[in-house]
Order: structure tokens, then sequence, then C-alpha cells
């Protein structure tokens, strides 16, 4: 909300009415003396703005998933949440709240919202990973009838179906069978956040052959699919990539920027894009934000950004 200026003063009258509370068929009109109790020069307007979910991931991670046999599981020392609950404490509509748990591949699990523990998800991704590769499937026809019959002895149905769901796009064919192809660039960028989270930094070459080794079969690894989730450090000899992943940055927009030039002096637009976009605003360009909070200078022949401020 903000305070907008009026021309008009506005008049707050006890008891007023306006034309439409009004008796039109009255048959004459009294001249009312009322009693002016207070005026007005401005009033609120109300502005539509970022929704606050960085809040969202964070109370689920309080307590993630982490499997039917998990000792965690049997006890309630964290808070779980409904749909309902996190209405009450996420500054966001229903819709973005449920758009937001989407993206975080949360699911319900008698009832309350949770993410499930990262181990315990690439677990479930290996699973069904090489079940595709023992049975020879095409990485864009995978059968949910087959995963729920193969695997259901090892992870409750209900985890395999939502692995799936989570790492593939859901189809019908012709004969009613539901299939599931399965999306590349989510699997290789899952299998990377694996490979770089136990390490500081990795070779970048090095890293590419495992990387490229890890993946299932048919799968091709690209650099592209780590926006926003892993940095390469060009500079450095031999070059490096670490994990950086844009969800656990700061949500506001000055604390953003201080934290990515405190990690990196000079940055191109190609890199710090994926760490920035959104920052931005309904009709606001990553251009804006950069003019905005930082100073571009070129640096053998690139243009570079820099902070506008010293950072301690």
């Amino acid at each position: 909300m903000k305070i907008a200026d009026t021309s008009n003063m506005l008049l707050f009258i006890p008891g007023c009415k306006t034309p439409e509370q009004l008796n039109a068929d009255q048959a004459s009109c009294n001249v009312i003396h009322s009693q002016i109790a207070g005026f007005s020069n401005n009033y609120w307007e109300l502005r539509r703005c970022r929704p606050k979910l960085k809040k969202l991931r964070k109370l689920l991670m309080e307590d993630p998933y982490e499997g039917p046999d998990s000792r965690k599981a049997q006890t309630l020392t964290f808070s779980k949440y409904t749909t309902e609950d996190l209405l009450s404490v996420i500054q966001a509509s229903e819709e973005e709240i449920l758009h937001q748990l989407q993206v975080l591949d949360a699911c319900k699990i008698e009832g309350f919202w949770r993410i499930l523990e990262f181990d315990y998800e690439m677990k479930l991704l290996n699973h069904v990973t090489q079940l595709i590769d023992s049975e020879s499937w095409s990485l864009s026809k995978v059968p949910l009838c087959t995963c729920l019959e193969e695997l259901g002895s090892l992870e409750p149905r209900e985890m395999i179906e939502h692995t799936l769901l989570s790492y593939g796009r859901k189809y019908i064919d012709d004969a009613g069978e539901v299939y599931f192809e399965m999306h590349e660039d989510k699997i290789c960028r899952a299998i990377a956040q694996m490979l770089l989270q136990n390490a500081v930094k990795f070779n970048l070459s090095e890293f590419h052959e495992v990387w490229q080794q890890s993946v299932p079969e048919g799968m091709t690894t690209r650099l592209d699919q780590l926006k926003g989730l892993a940095l390469v450090d060009r500079s450095s000899r031999p070059e490096t990539i670490f994990l950086l992943k844009v969800e656990d940055l700061p949500e506001d927009n000055q604390e953003r920027f201080n934290s990515l030039f405190s990690i990196r002096e000079k940055w191109t637009e190609e890199d710090i894009t994926p760490y920035i976009q959104d920052l931005c605003a309904e009709k606001q360009t990553v251009g804006a934000l950069l003019t905005k909070y930082a100073r571009s200078s070129m640096q053998n022949g690139v243009k570079v950004y820099n902070s506008r401020r010293p950072i301690s």
C-alpha cells in the first residue's frame, strides 16, 4: 500500500448518504445540515507487489520428508503445514502459493505439504532411471503402471508417481494408458546438484566428464542446464565450477546484489541474469535492475557489472 494525493478534498460526514441511497420517489427534497468531522487530501492505494515466497521454502525445509522409514517421520518435533496454514503465514495469494509449491516439487503427505529431502529424492529418481535403463524404454514413453508394479515394493507407490510427475510430463495414449515423457534438462540438473553439493569447487573439465557419465544413457549434459544452480569461474586456472543456488540468496533486492558482488566482484549480464531475474517486478527488465543496483564498465571488450556501493 502507498499514500496517493488527490486534488479533491475528501470530507468525513457522519451518517452521510450517497445519491444511490436516497429515495428517488420522494415528493420533496429537504436540505440537511451536516457536521463535517474531518477531511483528507490523500488516500491509500493498493499496489501489486512481488509475492514473498522465500519463506515458503524455508518453512517446508524445516522438516523435509526423508521417506516412510525415517525415524524423523515417527516424531512431531517440527511444524507441518496445510494449505490454510501457509495462507496465514505467507504474503502471497492462494494461486501464487500453489504455483510455488509446484515449482518446489512439494507433495501432500497425510494432508500436509512436504518437500522431499534431496538424498531421498535422488534415491527415488535413481530407482526410476535404473528401471528405464533395464527395460530399455524410450525416455518419452515411460509407463506409470509398470513403474508402480516394479518399484512399489521398494518405495511407496505415491512417491514413485510423485517422482515421475516432478521429472516428467504425464500424458495418456490412445489406448488410455498413462505414460510419462521424462524431462532431460531437469534430470541432468538434479544429478549435477548431487555431484556438486559435497565439493567446494570442481575442476570444470573433470566435472563435465563425470556428469555426462552419471546421467541416464541417451541424455546430453549442457552447462545451460545449470542456470541459477551453479557458477563457472573461467578466470581460474584450471576453470572451475561450484554450487550457487538462487533459492539460497536473499529475497531483498539490495541484499541480493550485495551477496552476489561479495561472491564475485564483476559479473557479465549472462552470468548474473539467472540470479536476479526472479527479482523483476511486473514489466521490469533485468537491464533496469542492473541500472539501479550496479555500475557497468568494459573489460577486455565485454560489458561487466560491479557494485554501486562498497562491499564489506
